[in-house]
Formats: C-alpha cells, structure tokens, sequence
C-alpha cells in the first residue's frame, strides 16, 4: 500500500470536534477556481446532474426542439434560475460568511416556499442535502457542517442554490464567481439534458453553452443586486410543463 513519507507517524488523538476540523479555506484566486471546478465537475455526485430542470416536459409535450433550445434556456436563466434560484445563492452565501445563520435559513425557506411544484421542490432539497452532506466530507469547516446537521434536523429545507452558497462561502470563493460558476453547472445539465433527450449533439451542445455566457453573466449580476423581498422566480409555462412531468408514464430524469 501507498505511503505518504510527508505525513506524521504519530497517532492525532480524538477530539468532540473532530468532524468540524477541515484545511483551512484556499486563500489563493487559483485555489478559488479550483473549488469551483470541482463543485462544478459533472463528476462532483450531488445529484445535479441527474435533473432535466423541466427540458423533458418541455420535450414530452413538443414545445421545444433544436431552434428553439436556446431560448428556451435563457429565459429560463432570466426569469426562472435567476431571480430565484442564483438570487438565494447570493444572500446565504453573504449570510454565512457574516455568520447570520438566520438569514440563511430565512433565504432558504423563501427559495423552497417559490417552488410551486413537488418535483423541483424535491429536486432542490434532495441534491441540497447530498451538497451539504459530500461537501462536509470533502471540504468540511464549521460552517458546512454545522448547516448540513440544522438541514438534517428538519430546522431548514437544504435547497441545492442555498446549500452551494454555504459551501462557497467556507471555502472562500468569492460570491460573484460563486453565483457564475452554479449558473454555468445548470447550463451544463441543462445541456446534457437536451443531449439525452436529442435534442442536439455534442458539438452543438458546446456552442450552446458559449451562446449562453453573455446570459450567464447578464443573470448573475441581476442576482447578486437583488434583496429577499425579490426572490422568486415567474415561469408560467416552466411550472406547467413540470406539472404535467410529475404525471408522465416514463421520465427519463427527475425533474
């Protein structure tokens, strides 16, 4: 078996707060990037991966098709993951990082509350707390770990935007390139989405992707002037479509 020659042979003995002990956060701008790869990275299992973010409903029902993805996934950005989801991001994350737990929760419960349908409020809470959860494993810190055991204890819903502003709080990142980095992990499901669904390929799910990066940076500064008061997102026709999802025969994705 592999041994690290660097690490200390004696034994640390065990502390109460063992499990809140973490590296400390990376106090580099690469350091930062390299958080947001990774939390990004379709590899990272929080489940994110595994949501069409309404697409399917859109596609059972033949509302949408190539020519129209792109559209499709701006106002969807502008309206819908902005203005809610990217919003919520930006308020916990200064919450946490002002250590004003309330708040967080607070922006927590309004994100869940906006949610009409069950399946994007599942979705939300379920890849939230699988977040909270890996990233107190893999980041820890006594912020990540103490939110993840308040959203197992029932005391706050743990949606996915909330619990991402959390973890990128602890770990530093700035909250511009925190907000960024989730709007462009969305577009980068949605797209992969819409690859399983065929409605494009790869390459042209890549050209996508760069049509959308004025979007993205348009939706994040909209998001990071936005109060509590703001949140919420109005995607009429997103929510109908999820409706309708919920009672599909056959889905290939959760959401």
């Amino acid at each position: 078996m592999y041994r690290d020659e660097t690490t200390e042979t004696a034994e640390v003995a065990e502390t109460p707060e063992a499990d809140v002990v973490s590296e400390a956060a990376p106090a580099t701008d690469l350091g930062h990037l390299l958080v947001s790869l990774q939390l990004t990275d379709s590899a990272f299992p929080s489940g994110f991966y595994t949501l069409s973010h309404g697409l399917e409903g859109f596609a059972q029902q033949g509302a949408v098709d190539h020519d129209s993805l792109a559209a499709l996934l701006h106002d969807v950005l502008r309206h819908g993951v902005g203005p809610a989801d990217a919003t919520a991001l930006a308020l916990a994350h200064r919450a946490a990082a002002a250590d004003d737990w309330d708040a967080v929760v607070a922006t927590d419960r309004r994100l869940h509350a906006t949610k009409l349908g069950r399946e994007t409020r599942q979705a939300a809470t379920r890849t939230g707390r699988q977040l909270l959860d890996l990233a107190a494993e893999v980041f820890g810190g006594p912020g990540v770990v103490r939110y993840h055991r308040a959203v197992v204890a029932r005391r706050a819903p743990g949606t996915q935007a909330v619990a991402a502003g959390v973890v990128y709080a602890a770990a530093g990142v700035p909250v511009r390139q925190a907000v960024a980095a989730d709007l462009f992990a969305f577009c980068a499901s949605f797209a992969g989405a819409a690859l399983r669904l065929r409605l494009t390929d790869h390459r042209l799910a890549q050209v996508l992707l760069r049509r959308t990066a004025p979007v993205i940076e348009e939706t994040t500064r909209e998001a990071l002037a936005r109060g509590l008061g703001d949140l919420g997102a109005t995607t009429f026709a997103a929510d109908v479509m999820s409706a309708r999802h919920e009672r599909a025969e056959a889905r290939l994705f959760a959401s």
